[in-house]
């Protein structure tokens, strides 16, 4: 009898991409940022969240256009109580 969930084996021509997240912004305007199940640590800015994806080795990731990543809270121009540090 096959088993009702066959085991998921890894397809070279089909690599597995994690779905990642940048959180809705928190009271200081920071974003955490995970992988799947794994948090890869807290963005305050997009330059932030690009960093944190190439520690990852998942630099090859469109940022800011990717299927695999999901903005919640606001999309990548979102970091609210955040820009006017940037700017200084």
């Amino acid at each position: 009898m096959a088993p009702a969930h066959p085991a998921q084996h890894p397809d070279p021509r089909h690599p597995h991409h994690p779905h990642v997240v940048v959180h809705p912004p928190a009271l200081d305007g920071s974003r955490r940022v995970t992988a799947d199940d794994e948090s890869l640590g807290v963005a305050s800015h997009l330059d932030d969240v690009v960093e944190l994806l190439r520690l990852a080795d998942l630099d090859q990731v469109e940022v800011e256009e990717s299927d695999i990543v999901e903005w919640q809270g606001g999309g990548p121009d979102d970091w609210p109580g955040l820009s006017e540090h940037h700017e200084r």
